[in-house]
């Protein structure tokens, strides 16, 4: 196959998502050094991409703002067609975006054989629902089928020395030193199949200030700040809710020891700079298991509670979300304080 001289990756979807869409981008880099390489996100998911050094260009796609109608797609499509790009590489499947590589008329066009498929003209089976491997591997599979080889799985979160600065400043506003440890407390998530009940987490950092003198602070985005609201109660607790974007996100995740979060974005940027992470699944659907969307790496571990549902119903849960309230904090402290000692034991 000859060498495209200007490739562009799409993944349009959710943060973890793009996170672990990364290797691609090594994986093309490492294959083709002398292409172009842009990628087509979402604006909020920009800032895992915006310093990569593999990557030219990151093109924003507004598909709930100001490219939400059809026209303003289309529009979008005959500006992305001046760019000329030989490959369209479209990691996660949708309507727009195979709509969208279409009408750009990028000749080589990749992706998963469902939603409009038939606009692409290099399909992939879709088995991602079955759940028997990891979302990154499905997500190297695209590259697979076109015969590039995979010499690198590892995911990359840049941060830029700004991001840097603006935590180091807000930690020590908050009254944390450069050489306090820090445990990270992330109790938000997109769906309530995903979130750990907030007195779950305020037990949980109870029984965690008996044991050591880490400091602990609590993220979220600003539009779930409502489920960190109980944590944040106690004085002691460093409340970071929507005060972060996404590359101070990775800046003060890099600067932990412990994370602890709902099955969300930010346990994989965590998982990126190897810290100690604790991601807590509920849903038991063989797509949304841990087996496909847990964080990757030897410091990284999960809890996931059988509930005994013959079926997971996700967010429509009709037993008042079991699997996520049968576990308890005590089990969740147990292993964050193992993690713990043991990085104790290694210094």
């Amino acid at each position: 196959m000859k060498a495209p001289k200007r490739i562009l990756i799409v993944r349009t979807d959710r943060l973890g998502d793009v996170i672990l869409s990364t290797p691609v981008i090594r994986n093309l880099r490492m294959a083709y050094p002398k292409s172009y390489i842009a990628f087509m996100c979402r604006p909020y998911t920009k800032g895992v991409l915006k310093d990569n050094l593999d990557l030219n260009e990151v093109i924003i796609y507004d598909k709930y703002g100001c490219e939400r109608s059809f026209w303003a797609s289309i529009k979008f499509s005959f500006c992305l067609r001046k760019k000329k790009f030989d490959w369209a590489i479209i990691l996660h499947p949708t309507n727009r975006a195979h709509m969208v590589t279409f009408f750009a008329g990028i000749p080589l066009r990749i992706g998963w054989n469902r939603k409009c498929a038939f606009l692409l003209n290099k399909r992939v089976p879709h088995l991602k629902q079955e759940g028997k491997k990891h979302e990154l591997e499905y997500t190297l599979d695209i590259l697979r089928y076109l015969n590039i080889p995979i010499k690198d799985k590892k995911t990359y979160f840049p941060i830029s020395e700004v991001a840097e600065k603006r935590v180091k400043d807000l930690l020590a506003k908050g009254g944390i030193k450069n050489n306090d440890k820090i445990i990270v407390i992330h109790p938000s998530a997109s769906c309530p199949s995903k979130r750990w009940p907030q007195d779950s987490f305020v037990e949980l950092i109870r029984l965690l200030k008996q044991k050591d003198d880490f400091k602990i602070a609590v993220i979220t985005s600003e539009v779930e700040k409502e489920f960190g609201q109980k944590l944040v109660e106690d004085r002691d607790i460093l409340d970071l809710r929507g005060k972060l974007d996404i590359s101070e996100v990775g800046a003060l995740l890099r600067k932990c020891r412990l994370f602890i979060s709902n099955d969300s974005g930010p346990v994989h940027i965590a998982a990126s700079f190897n810290v100690w992470v604790i991601s807590i699944f509920g849903r038991s659907d063989r797509g949304l298991c841990p087996l496909r969307w847990k964080p990757l790496g030897d410091k990284s571990f999960y809890f996931h509670e059988d509930a005994g549902c013959k079926e997971c119903l996700a967010h429509n849960c009709t037993r008042d979300f079991l699997c996520l309230k049968k576990l308890k904090a005590k089990e969740v402290s147990e292993k964050a304080i193992a993690m713990i000692d043991e990085d104790k034991n290694n210094e």
